[in-house]
């Protein structure tokens, strides 16, 4: 051992040599000055001080030698790299293979189905949101001055049709009354005259011209019928709701001075909504109406409501790029309200696709994938295409093949195998 560190120390004093006489041929009396110069200082040090002159000298050779050592000397190592054998293998297509050597799945939780294609349908995305029909809405409006006297109806209130939503005085109201028993009146005295008989029509025509004054003014045939039994005016005249439905907004206030035309309330029917939709114009050559639609609304994920399209605009809107569709819904069970957000789904027609429940689908990042099982021990995971049916089935449009055996329910667990091998 001896002569081993021997025989390596002369090995490297002799490499060493070259760069030693090298520096000494062209700095060596400069070193000697400087060594004489140090020599002087170091003994004028105390020697507590001396001594750490001597350690930081022999830490500083050391860090030379090392340096020396690493310039003149190459070392040569053989590194071992270990190599797992897994089961997994990944192929360029992206697909993963598992071997389960001795491994067999449970079949209560493990369940298979073959791969068979089958006709779906073909959906686009739709965004929009829902509004009242207006073909199912009305605006009750003044139709002559007047004066708020009273309110029946508040927004939100049910109301039938002939409900009273407003009282108002309307002196022309008044007028048209007053109009109405002097020729209902008169009507009656020339019936009874037989010299006057030949007045009696242009009499007749005058009673109806002001009860058709009325009711142009918003009274209705039991507000006329009134005035004829009791022989007397109605002070105010109360507008009553066209349709049964509901209040969606009061525009009025007690005592207010409203004119002809001025808007009162408006009225809407809530078991009679719209759909209006967004569709982009790369899909503009797909919709036609008739089509089927169905919606989802964030209040209710897991409930569909259906409806068909029945309007689709002429031109582009220009903010949003996109065509209005529009589609009536039925809301008997009031479950909907007017500007909820809704996404649907619009079928456009029929396409093969293999459809697999929603639980032999793994999905990782933007990507869908299916497990299959492709001999008694060994499992591929698929890239697969397609889109969800609805919450319970995915159609698989592209990526297996008809008779392939797809993991059908577990794929999530599986799927844990890869991914634990997988990395």
């Amino acid at each position: 051992m001896k002569d081993q560190i021997l025989s390596f120390l002369k090995q490297l004093a002799d490499k060493a040599k070259p760069i030693t006489d090298k520096v000494l041929r062209f700095g060596g009396h400069r070193l000697q000055l400087a060594f004489a110069s140090v020599a002087g200082l170091y003994w004028n040090l105390s020697p507590q001080n001396r001594s750490r002159v001597r350690l930081a000298a022999v830490a500083f050779a050391i860090l030379s030698m090392g340096i020396v050592l690493g310039r003149i000397t190459t070392v040569n190592r053989n590194v071992k790299i270990e190599v797992s054998d897994k089961a997994l293998k990944v192929e360029k297509s992206g697909i993963l293979e598992l071997k389960l050597a001795g491994v067999k799945l449970n079949p209560v939780v493990y369940v298979f189905q073959t791969a068979e294609k089958v006709q779906v349908p073909v959906d686009i995305k739709v965004t929009g949101r829902l509004a009242f029909n207006a073909e199912k809405s009305k605006v009750l409006s003044a139709r002559a001055p007047g004066r708020v006297e009273r309110i029946f109806a508040f927004d939100g209130a049910q109301v039938n049709v002939g409900s009273p939503i407003v009282e108002l005085y309307s002196p022309e109201f008044l007028s048209a009354q007053q109009e109405y028993l002097l020729s209902s009146k008169t009507a009656r005295v020339l019936e009874s005259s037989k010299t006057m008989s030949d007045l009696l029509g242009d009499a007749r025509i005058t009673q109806q011209a002001a009860a058709n004054r009325m009711r142009n003014l918003g009274a209705g045939d039991g507000d006329i019928n009134a005035i004829e039994v009791t022989g007397k005016t109605q002070t105010n005249l109360v507008m009553r709701s066209p349709l049964k439905g509901v209040v969606v907004k009061r525009s009025v206030e007690p005592g207010a001075t409203v004119n002809s035309g001025d808007v009162i309330a408006t009225l809407a029917d809530p078991k009679q909504l719209w759909f209006l939709g967004n569709v982009f114009e790369q899909d503009l050559r797909l919709i036609k109406p008739g089509q089927k639609i169905v919606l989802r609304v964030e209040a209710y994920p897991d409930k569909e409501f259906v409806a068909y399209a029945n309007y689709i605009a002429p031109t582009i809107d220009p903010q949003t790029r996109a065509l209005l569709v529009r589609a009536e819904i039925e809301n008997h069970d009031d479950l909907l309200r007017p500007d909820m957000y809704a996404s649907a789904k619009l079928t456009t027609g029929m396409a093969d696709a293999i459809v697999v429940p929603q639980t032999a689908v793994v999905r990782i990042r933007e990507m869908r994938y299916v497990i299959v099982k492709v001999g008694d021990e060994v499992y591929r995971r698929l890239p697969v295409k397609g889109y969800d049916l609805n919450s319970k089935t995915f159609a698989i449009t592209e990526g297996v093949e008809p008779g392939a055996r797809i993991l059908a329910e577990g794929a999530v667990l599986l799927n844990d195998r890869f991914a634990k091998q997988e990395d």
